[in-house]
């Protein structure tokens, strides 16, 4: 089974997540794309929609307007130019 990922998502006036979850799905504009632990290393410009954090049985729901997706060894960043939870289940 693999490790966890470290996810951090960041909007310009505060951090709105950050943590250790299986998996995170994300708008980028070329398509959605997930990332699990030991991705291999990319960036990408997002579009407007819903990032989807999985952990276990539970997923987080934030809505990102624009922004960069850095996937790096040490874990995926998401700097959105807006990001705000619209909920959990």
């Amino acid at each position: 089974m693999a490790g966890k990922l470290h996810f951090s998502l960041v909007a310009p006036e505060r951090e709105v997540f950050s943590g250790l979850v299986d998996q995170v799905d994300a708008p980028g504009v070329e398509g959605d794309f997930g990332v699990l632990a030991d991705h291999a290393p990319f960036m990408t410009a997002l579009r407007e929609g819903v990032v989807t954090v999985i952990d276990g049985n539970a997923r987080r729901q934030f809505d990102v307007h624009g922004g960069f997706a850095d996937v790096t060894p040490a874990g995926l960043t998401i700097l959105a130019e807006q990001a705000s939870e619209i909920g959990s289940v």
